[in-house]
C-alpha cells in the first residue's frame, strides 16, 4: 500500500537531486552550509535553528551565539529556503508573565503550525535550562506562554495536531550541564501551560545513540505512524558525537514505538560538521516535507557554528526504518 503522508504541499521545498551513484538515504546539499556563522554582524555562530513553510516563502527561529557568547533566537525570512535574511536583534518575546519576563537565554528552536498559528518551542532559562514556549501569526510578534516544565528539560518538540484532543510534546529530561545522559518522553496538556499523561517514549542504545538521544524536527504524520528524526550521541574518547537516526511512532498513541534505526542516517563526516565550536555534530532541528512528492529537506546545526540542509524522500527514509529497525 502506498504510504499516505498527512501534511500540506510545499511545492517550491528547497530540493536537490541525489547524487549519481549515491545509495544514501539522506544526501548532503552541495553547496552546504546554507547559513555562515557570520551571517548577521553580532554572530559567533548560528545553527540548530527551525524553519517552515510561510506564505508561498520560508520563515524561521534561528539560534544565534552573539559575540558577546550570549544564546539569543532571531526570526529569519527567505524565499527559497536557501538564501535567508535574518533580523539583527533578537526576538523581544511578549510576555505577560512577570516571573518569564527577564529573557536569560534561548536555543534549540523548533516551529510548528497548530491549527490558528505557529508555536514556538526551545530551551528557555528558568533557575536551569526548561522548555519554553511562545506563538506567533507571522514572525514580527512573538507571544510568550508559560514554561512547559520545570528544569531541567530540553528538547521540547510539539507534534503538529492534537492527539486525543490534547497537544503533545516529546522532551528530554536532563541536567544543569552537558548532560551525559537522556531519554525522550511525550507528555500532554489541553491548553499548553498544564503539562501531565507523562509517557516514556525510548531510551538510549548502543553506538552512535549510546550516551543520550533526543527528539529533532516536528514529528512527520504518515499513514505508517509519526516519523520522528532524532538525534543520539556517543561519547567517544574525542568527546561527544551526534548522529541522527529516525523512528516510527505509534499514531495514537506516540509512547509507542513501531520501529528505530539501528544505523544512523547522517553523521558527522563533512568538514562544516567535523570542525567548528563544537566538532562533530550534526543536529537536526526542522524537516520540510511536500506531501505531494514526499520530498524532505531536513535543516541541521553543523559543529555548533553553521546551517546545513540535507534532501530525501520520506517514503524511502520510513522504509529504511523498517528494514534496519533494532525493533
Amino acid at each position: 500500500m502506498k504510504l499516505k503522508i498527512y501534511g500540506p504541499e510545499v511545492p517550491n521545498i528547497p530540493w536537490e537531486e541525489r547524487p549519481p551513484g549515491s545509495g544514501e538515504v539522506l544526501w548532503r546539499y552541495s553547496k552546504n552550509p546554507v547559513i555562515p556563522r557570520n551571517l548577521i554582524p553580532c554572530a559567533n555562530s548560528i545553527f540548530n535553528s527551525a524553519v517552515v513553510p510561510y506564505q508561498g516563502e520560508f520563515r524561521g527561529v534561528f539560534r544565534v551565539d552573539n559575540r558577546a557568547r550570549e544564546m539569543c533566537l532571531h526570526s529569519g525570512r527567505s524565499r527559497d529556503g536557501l538564501n535567508w535574511e535574518l533580523d539583527p536583534e533578537p526576538i523581544a518575546f511578549i510576555c505577560g508573565i512577570d516571573e518569564l519576563k527577564p529573557f536569560v537565554y534561548g536555543y534549540d528552536p523548533r516551529v510548528t503550525w497548530i491549527e490558528d498559528r505557529y508555536y514556538v518551542t526551545w530551551c528557555n532559562w528558568y533557575h536551569g535550562p526548561t522548555i519554553g514556549a511562545a506563538y506567533t501569526f507571522d514572525f514580527e510578534k512573538f507571544y510568550q506562554l508559560e514554561n512547559a516544565f520545570l528544569p531541567f528539560n530540553r528538547n521540547g518538540v510539539l507534534f503538529p495536531r492534537r492527539i486525543n484532543g490534547n497537544y503533545a510534546m516529546l522532551s528530554r529530561p536532563s541536567d544543569n550541564g552537558h548532560t551525559p545522559f537522556g531519554d525522550i518522553f511525550y507528555s500532554e496538556s489541553p491548553d499548553l501551560t498544564y503539562w501531565g499523561r507523562h509517557r516514556f517514549v525510548m531510551a538510549t542504545a548502543g553506538g552512535w545513540q549510546s550516551t543520550k538521544i533526543g527528539a529533532g524536527p516536528v514529528p512527520i504524520e504518515t499513514s505508517e505512524g509519526w516519523l520522528l528524526i532524532y538525534h543520539g550521541v556517543l561519547t567517544s574518547c574525542n568527546g561527544f558525537v551526534y548522529s541522527a537516526g529516525a523512528a516510527l511512532l505509534d499514531l495514537d498513541q506516540p509512547w509507542k514505538v513501531i520501529a528505530r534505526t539501528r544505523p544512523y542516517i547522517i553523521s558527522p563526516q563533512t568538514y562544516y560538521e567535523c570542525v567548528g565550536d563544537v566538532p562533530n555534530v550534526v543536529f537536526p532541528c526542522a524537516a520540510l516535507v511536500d506531501s505531494a512528492t514526499g520530498r524532505l529537506a531536513l535543516y541541521y546545526g553543523g559543529a555548533d557554528t553553521v546551517v546545513a540542509v540535507a534532501f530525501g524522500y520520506v517514503q524511502e527514509l520510513v522504509q529504511f526504518v523498517k528494514d534496519n529497525s533494532m525493533i
